[in-house]
């Protein structure tokens, strides 16, 4: 599991983006930048698709802050590859169909829609530094407002 302050063991996990190629995404491949790693439930459903969009309408002021988005789902890449498309996405979306991510990242939670109890992505995001170290974290998180958060934390954190 993460905690602030410390290393995050590398991942690889396969990806696509608004290239719509599939490749790999490593963290260690993203050393020298920041990584905002943002973790939601499941494609093209409503809250998914609003924080999906804030981080696209932002990603210019994340690139200025020498940072990296990546969205993470239990998706597989081509249910990404038809999001990215439909919401003209501009940047990468990782596929953890066998959660072995989710799980380092420990976001993996019991939910209850309609009264169905199952096991789930918990909206978390987490701010990994140059270093791969990371630096924050938000659980149960809730869209509205989250990007504009996510981005104060980036600035904050810049290296001088």
């Amino acid at each position: 599991m993460v905690s602030i302050g410390k290393k995050v063991k590398n991942f690889a996990r396969p990806a696509t983006g608004p290239s719509a190629t599939e490749h790999t995404v490593s963290l260690k491949d993203l050393a020298g930048k920041k990584v905002v790693l943002y973790f939601y439930p499941k494609d093209s459903t409503p809250g998914c698709t609003t924080e999906g969009q804030d981080f696209r309408d932002a990603k210019a002021k994340f690139t200025r802050q020498n940072t990296v988005i990546l969205g993470v789902s239990r998706d597989s890449i081509r249910r990404h590859e038809n999001f990215i498309a439909k919401q003209k996405f501009n940047f990468d979306l990782l596929s953890d169909e066998d959660e072995s991510l989710c799980k380092q990242f420990d976001v993996i939670k019991l939910k209850k829609n309609y009264g169905r109890e199952y096991m789930g992505i918990e909206r978390s995001t987490f701010v990994i530094d140059e270093e791969g170290k990371l630096i924050e974290e938000w659980r149960g998180v809730k869209v509205k407002g989250h990007v504009d958060e996510v981005l104060e934390t980036c600035k904050a954190h810049n290296k001088k």
